[in-house]
């Protein structure tokens, strides 16, 4: 199944985040595996949504995972994007550093594909939508 490692992935990068001194440094521990039902203070982290295809072959199963990690400032933040583009800026280094271990399959390679920064709709809030590609080998 081509989804088989998505738990396995999920769990690996909020552990690789939570675990990144710089991405630390600026959010502290708010770093989410879900959103928030209530947006905490200042700069967090939450992972996002995530899409799967069979990228599987001959010699063994595998999958494509596209996902997301979005950096939000909470809703009475108005200063900008400066601190949200850094905390995103600290995502992506640690991400793209490598160290990934998964529980299950083996991360063949992780890139990042896009960034997308906006103002939240009718808040101060700002929020920048990461988007990474990572390869799992299930073989």
């Amino acid at each position: 199944m081509s989804c088989a490692a998505s738990m396995a992935l999920q769990g690996a990068v909020y552990q690789h985040l939570r675990a990144d001194p710089t991405l630390a440094g600026l959010v502290g521990d708010a770093i989410f595996d879900a959103m928030p039902v209530e947006a905490p203070e200042g700069v967090y982290v939450s992972l996002g949504p995530e899409d799967v295809r069979d990228a599987g072959d001959v010699s063994a199963a595998g999958a494509q995972h596209d996902f997301v990690v979005s950096v939000l400032s909470g809703a009475s933040e108005s200063g900008g994007f400066g601190a949200v583009k850094a905390a995103a800026q600290a995502v992506a280094d640690a991400l793209e550093g490598g160290g990934l271990v998964l529980d299950r399959g083996h991360l063949a390679g992780l890139w990042f594909l896009r960034a997308r920064a906006r103002r939240v709709e009718n808040s101060a809030a700002r929020r920048v939508d990461l988007t990474f590609r990572a390869r799992i080998d299930l073989g």
